[in-house]
């Protein structure tokens, strides 16, 4: 049960390291796009490629299809990205259980955006969690997990890249070492659990008043999606490839310092940014440099109004 390019990896490793996958489970065709196209998800075009049988519910724990999945008679559900929550009655199909993959160190980071959060709070390490799946949300007892560091100026959609390229290997580990009964489970502490709710545009806007490492972690976390905003000119724009380059310089928050080969230097509350790439509303993400040959910008160009 899988749906967006994260979970592509891990279905492959299944299906290369020898597991019999009864059939695959992932959300209905959405329109996408600016032309409103029906699209399939990443998953379903996997799976569609190694020819195994793909179900998409618009409800995953409705009884029609609960009892499709128990036909089936699977051993064991493995969950990666599905974007569905799975109720009692599918949870208790199949013999094993219900084996989720999570983007975190749990019980930190539970819910739909673990990777985001993760950037947005700086952290310096995040990693995999595999688990058997309870009703709750990212609660259930821990089998096994992998520690990743954050890299340096590492965006959100970096970080996903390399997370989702560690599951197939972490997910076949897993499942071998259960297989031979080598994993003790662990329950979370429940105390030290946070949470990563889903990411929208509205949380998008850049507060200039705020540090500079603040202001990097909030466009790097919003790389590529929805992308951090500011007005420039009353119009919305988009930053990208953001890096602090000072932490203690008081200046103008919003206020451009100047501008580099590859970047451009703004004043926030508390040091200075390095912004690397903007986007202006309906055009492509462009480098500074190319950026400022269509749209110069002056030192001294207030963003923010």
């Amino acid at each position: 049960m899988g749906t967006p390019e994260f979970a592509v990896p891990a279905l492959k490793a299944l299906l290369e390291n020898g597991h019999d996958v009864l059939a695959v489970v992932t959300q209905p065709d959405r329109p996408r796009g600016r032309g409103k196209k029906m699209a399939q998800s990443p998953v379903k075009q996997a799976a569609t490629v190694y020819g195994i049988e793909v179900l998409q519910p618009e409800n995953v724990s409705g009884r029609q299809f609960c009892q499709a999945i128990r036909d089936k008679a699977p051993d064991l559900l493995v969950v990666v990205a599905f974007g569905q929550i799975l109720k009692k009655e599918m949870l208790g199909i199949s013999s094993w259980g219900a084996l989720n993959i999570h983007a975190s160190l749990l019980p930190r980071y539970r819910g739909a955006a673990p990777i985001q959060w993760a950037i947005v709070n700086n952290e310096a390490k995040t990693g995999l969690t595999a688990m058997w799946m309870d009703e709750g949300l990212d609660s259930g007892p821990i089998l096994l997990q992998e520690e990743v560091p954050i890299l340096p100026d590492e965006t959100a959609g970096q970080l996903h890249d390399r997370l989702s390229d560690l599951t197939g290997n972490f997910l076949i580990r897993t499942l071998a070492d259960l297989a031979k009964n080598r994993i003790q489970k662990r329950p979370q502490d429940d105390k030290a659990s946070t949470y990563a709710p889903k990411i929208d545009r509205r949380m998008s806007q850049i507060k200039w008043e705020k540090p500079a490492k603040t202001i990097s972690a909030l466009v790097r976390a919003f790389d590529p999606w929805p992308g951090a905003v500011t007005k420039l000119r009353g119009k919305d724009i988009k930053l990208f490839s953001a890096r602090v380059v000072d932490e203690e310089q008081i200046g103008q928050p919003g206020r451009v310092k100047g501008h580099e080969g590859d970047g451009l230097e703004v004043e926030t509350g508390k040091g200075i940014v390095k912004i690397g790439e903007l986007q202006m509303p309906g055009r492509k993400r462009l480098p500074v440099k190319d950026f400022l040959m269509g749209f110069p910008l002056k030192n001294g160009t207030l963003f923010g109004r």
